[in-house]
């Protein structure tokens, strides 16, 4: 499902997805049926795709396929300043080993943060704010981030140019390749023409 910002995923507030997905999704008719329930974690400000369980089965496997890093995800953040065509980021991060890679994709300039970039992200370990921790502690903060962004190059009122963009994992049950993707959100193309 497409996950849009500004809600939480799951946690002690009434308007979490988790507490809208019972109203919104059609149970399964399988014997070991569930409350429909996210198998991962996006931040609040993050846009993008989520993966839901429907079965007790199934969010069991869902949850042990993303704790053995055998769910290759991708994100798009749109970063500022100059960058490298391609890297490698790994910082300890709560005193634990992380690692991110990126790819630039696309560059704009631009007249008050200097420079725009497209960027592929595949977090290869999944920290808390990893993401945003790491393109910051490259110097690179994501567009938008008011929590590990430049102070004065805050974008305001137009929140996070982060967006998970694909899940690729070998489907539990069925042994199939399975690619679940979520298009890049209209204010990207509005930065990159080329996106359109």
């Amino acid at each position: 499902m497409h996950k849009p910002a500004g809600i939480l995923v799951s946690g002690n507030s009434f308007k979490t997805i988790a507490h809208a997905l019972p109203q919104n999704l059609r149970k399964s008719n399988l014997p070991d049926a569930t409350t429909p329930q996210p198998v991962h974690r996006l931040d609040f400000a993050t846009t993008g795709i989520l993966l839901i369980g429907k079965t007790n089965q199934s969010i069991r496997a869902l949850n042990k396929l993303f704790e053995n890093k055998s769910v290759k995800k991708t994100y798009y953040a749109i970063t500022i300043g100059e960058m490298e065509e391609r890297g490698e980021i790994i910082s300890a991060i709560d005193g634990k080993k992380s690692q991110s890679n990126y790819t630039l994709c696309d560059s704009v300039p631009s007249e008050r943060f200097g420079r725009l970039n497209l960027v592929e992200l595949g977090p290869r370990t999944g920290r808390r704010h990893q993401l945003r921790k790491h393109l910051s502690h490259i110097g690179n903060p994501i567009l938008g981030d008011k929590e590990y962004g430049i102070e004065n190059l805050i974008l305001n009122g137009k929140g996070l140019y982060l967006h998970a963009y694909s899940l690729k994992f070998i489907h539990p049950f069925t042994h199939g390749e399975m690619h679940f993707k979520d298009g890049l959100p209209q204010r990207f193309k509005k930065i990159f023409h080329t996106l359109q």
